[in-house]
């Protein structure tokens, strides 16, 4: 047989060019963890960015919420998942930048097992108490808790909602009881109740009860005032601590191993998602600043920050757990 009759009865998919695999991809709908709760800041950039990324990739977004152990066990998932860009976490500061300096066992290879596809959004905290609270101004909360040590309770549900409110405590000279939650809205029922005093987390997860006038918010965590709040001090202002300021970041990771083109494919939909005015609009809303890059600067902005955020936690004297 001739090499022109041999091709003629292969069947049409043996002689395709290997590229053209590459561009049926995804032919199932991906799925996305994020290691929170419903809910939570991390849940809401997830929905967003998902909607946003279906476009360009022809198949859903599907979030899947796997919270625990402050991010860890959502995190483990996609780190043991198979490298095949079907599965992609929403990560955070919390989960692949604070964990090492945090935890003594972290069960997943934070620098080395995820390939990081790109950078999101930065956002700040807001530092809140109840609407009713004593406390109206920071500085009020600041004295309360000299004169008082470990008098005041603050809620936290991820890393970077504790590395805030420690880092203020040891720059302010004050000591608070440390109060874990599994979630952002658990932690939130809790300061409405009165069963704890303060509450520093993401603008997705204060704004509305403040807007609803439930919550007080004191400051905001970010060396200059958020957009969406500008009549609230910063933390520098209000509690007269110049040098502190804490920012909180999502980024979307896929496990090592995943074939570059994948990646490429993955940070394409991600950066025409992030271009429409329908996210911008969505996550600015939540006083969040829109922040795309390439997989090489996601390299670059997470291997900075872990630095960033494990000398934070150092210097608050927080002990890992």
């Amino acid at each position: 047989m001739n090499r022109r009759a041999l091709l003629a009865a292969l069947p049409a998919a043996a002689i395709l060019p290997a590229a053209a695999g590459a561009q049926t991809w995804p032919d199932a709908p991906i799925r996305a963890i994020v290691p929170f709760a419903p809910g939570s800041a991390t849940d809401t950039v997830a929905r967003v960015v998902a909607d946003g990324m279906r476009p360009s990739l022809g198949q859903p977004v599907v979030v899947e919420n796997r919270a625990g152990a402050n991010g860890l066990i959502g995190a483990e998932a996609v780190a043991r998942a198979a490298p095949d860009g079907n599965t992609v976490l929403i990560g955070t500061n919390s989960t692949n930048a604070a964990a090492n300096a945090l935890f003594r066992r972290v069960p997943f290879d934070m620098e080395n097992g995820f390939i990081p596809v790109s950078t999101i959004a930065t956002v700040p905290l807001l530092v809140a108490v109840k609407a009713d609270s004593p406390y109206r101004t920071l500085a009020d909360l600041i004295a309360a808790a000299k004169a008082r040590p470990e008098g005041i309770t603050f809620a936290s549900a991820s890393s970077s909602q504790r590395v805030a409110t420690e880092s203020l405590a040891a720059m302010a000279g004050i000591k608070m009881l440390h109060v874990p939650y599994r979630s952002s809205p658990l932690a939130v029922q809790d300061v409405l109740s009165g069963r704890v005093d303060l509450f520093i987390a993401d603008q997705a997860v204060i704004l509305p009860q403040a807007q609803a006038g439930a919550l007080r918010i004191l400051a905001v965590t970010s060396g200059q005032r958020s957009a969406a709040v500008p009549e609230i001090p910063t933390v520098r202002e209000a509690g007269n601590l110049p040098d502190y300021e804490v920012i909180a970041w999502f980024a979307l990771f896929v496990p090592a191993g995943t074939p570059a083109d994948r990646v490429t494919r993955l940070n394409a939909a991600v950066t025409a998602a992030l271009a429409t005015p329908e996210v911008r609009t969505r996550l600015g809303t939540f006083g969040m600043d829109i922040r795309g890059s390439t997989p090489a600067e996601a390299v670059a902005f997470v291997r900075a920050e872990t630095v960033k955020w494990t000398n934070a936690i150092r210097q608050a004297g927080i002990e890992p757990e």
